[in-house]
């Protein structure tokens, strides 16, 4: 932004909350949820929903556990009024599952919500009317004070007044000062204040009041000293509500919410993968995933997530970015080294350890909990490391490497992905490792193999291998004290021994054939170069002097 263009702004104004307490607070338990997806989330879409739609929509949040969604604006459209009456009409709405719908305050269209929610159990009707200073300048007009607190009371008194009409229905209602972020505290209050004085709240019959940050000005520390100035100066504090509704302008509205929590509020309103006007709305995901991670159960069940992302993204038409918390394509993804290296070793002792706490290094979740797989935490570019190459080769194709052998294997994986400039997947890379590490017979190709466990000494075996060495056939023979000592011993006497054999392991390979082993053997050089040779053979003896072979071609 050019400097001259700067001045056109102006700081947010503070709060006088010198003793706020929210600071030295924690989040303890979940909130009460509400779901605004199907008017909030569905009014910011490029083409709404469908009633079908909604139905699928409102049927994915059941399950999910929300126990108050608002089902839309049933007296701005036929469409949202027939998608009310359908869920009321063929019973779609649980026991306890409570509908909100949202009305502006006038009162013919209040008398039509009350239409539409007639036969409900229960609803929460949700009036509002803009009061910020801007809202009051430029929508209406330089209205007064007077003339916008006016408009609330009106609201709450047709409410009221209709609530008789529908007896087999239990209305709840809900005030927002719509723009709460950008109203004077004391006028928030006082238009608050004159709708609790019409609907006379109890603690058995509760108000709802919403205190939207339906623009995000500002930094959520003052969001939340707004949320705790309230929650302190709001008469009847124990028959209302405190109610969340931010927006994501800053890009902080998981921020402000949690705060907000933090500083006494009691409701959250948001959406799914925060869909909504401008920037968003509150991601409820997030903000429910974060409290599981620190062993908060939030009453909503994430534990599909990749399903639910499904069901949105075709519902909807959006998509969730790749780097969305939680639900993102590449989030339990990493592709630096260190930390594939650090997220291997974590796993691999949580997968040694039976019971503890969730403690694997950059992963603040388990990916099982919310339907993730670890099969995609590692993948392979040119800023990968050894550690996530050798997780691969493990997880995918049950090779489990030699930590002295990761440089090796690990140096050849990231060159190519280097030269190609790009991601290699799981197959690419088993297929460069069985290409140049396994069975490798360059120079040397192992034609027969054949040993004597009874001619030898007592102890020691005996071999015979039929050879080539670069095209060149030979027979090679010796003695000692196993299968692949007895072949190191013959390609000494035969002048081919210019190395020394300094390591050797076997496992059963892990996920593929179960007669197949692999084994692998570290050579060293007289120069100091180590390598190792990986062998697969059905048995584990042929396998170990594959991987001699192997390793001898390499050194070449």
């Amino acid at each position: 932004m050019k400097s001259d263009s700067i001045t056109k702004y102006r700081p947010f104004p503070v709060v006088a909350l010198p003793d706020r307490t929210w600071p030295d607070r924690v989040i303890a338990e979940a909130p009460i949820w509400c779901s605004v997806d199907l008017r909030d989330g569905n009014q910011a879409l490029p083409i709404p929903m469908s009633v079908e739609e909604k139905l699928e929509m409102f049927d994915l949040l059941v399950s999910v556990g929300f126990k108050e969604i608002e089902i839309g604006f049933p007296s701005a459209s036929d469409t949202e009024f027939a998608f009310m009456r359908r869920l009321i009409d063929e019973d779609r709405i649980p026991e306890d599952v409570t509908v909100q719908v949202l009305v502006q305050t006038r009162r013919h269209l209040i008398e039509r919500t009350f239409e539409a929610i007639k036969g409900a159990r229960r609803a929460v009707v949700h009036i509002y009317n803009s009061t910020s200073t801007l809202q009051r300048r430029v929508t209406f007009g330089d209205a007064s004070r007077e003339d916008i607190k006016a408009i609330a009371v009106t609201g709450a008194e047709v409410v009221k007044e209709l609530v008789p009409t529908i007896p087999e229905t239990e209305i709840v209602l809900q005030y927002s000062p719509e723009s709460f972020s950008d109203t004077e505290l004391d006028f928030a209050l006082e238009c608050c204040e004159a709708v609790i004085d019409v609907w006379e709240p109890t603690p058995e019959k509760k108000l709802i009041l919403n205190l939207p940050a339906t623009v995000e000005w500002t930094t959520p520390n003052i969001h939340a000293d707004q949320i705790e100035w309230m929650c302190r100066n709001i008469s009847k504090r124990d028959s209302v509500i405190i109610s969340l509704h931010t927006h994501n302008d800053r890009g902080t509205g998981v921020a402000a919410t949690e705060l907000g929590l933090m500083a006494g509020a009691d409701r959250v309103e948001g959406t799914l993968f925060g869909n909504g006007e401008r920037t968003g709305n509150l991601d409820i995901v997030i903000v429910a995933l974060n409290m599981n991670s620190h062993g908060i159960e939030t009453g909503l069940n994430f534990s599909n997530l990749s399903s639910l992302r499904e069901v949105y993204e075709r519902t909807t038409r959006m998509s969730v970015p790749d780097r969305q918390p939680y639900a993102g394509e590449l989030v339990f993804t990493a592709f630096s080294g260190s930390h594939q290296d650090a997220i291997k070793k974590g796993l691999d002792r949580r997968m040694k350890e039976e019971g503890g706490k969730w403690g694997v290094p950059y992963l603040t979740i388990d990916p099982h909990d919310i339907g993730r797989s670890y099969e995609a935490i590692v993948r392979i570019n040119s800023q990968s490391g050894k550690g996530g190459v050798a997780y691969i080769i493990d997880q995918e194709h049950g090779y489990d490497l030699p930590k002295t052998m990761h440089p090796q294997v690990g140096k050849r994986i990231y060159d190519l992905a280097d030269e190609r400039s790009e991601e290699l997947s799981a197959e690419e890379v088993g297929k460069v490792f069985f290409e140049e590490f396994v069975n490798v017979s360059s120079h040397m190709v192992l034609n027969d193999y054949e040993i004597d466990h009874h001619s030898a000494g007592r102890g020691d075996v005996a071999c015979k291998v039929i050879i080539e060495v670069d095209r060149v056939g030979m027979s090679v023979e010796g003695v000692g004290n196993g299968p692949i000592n007895s072949f190191v011993q013959g390609l000494e006497k035969s002048g081919l021994k210019d190395f020394t054999l300094t390591d050797y392991r076997s496992h059963a390979v892990r996920g593929g054939s179960s007669s197949d082993a692999a084994a692998y053997v570290q050579l060293r050089k007289d120069d100091g170069t180590i390598l190792w040779g990986v062998g697969v053979d059905p048995s584990i003896e042929m396998a170990g002097v594959k991987a001699l072979v192997c390793a001898w071609n390499l050194l070449r």
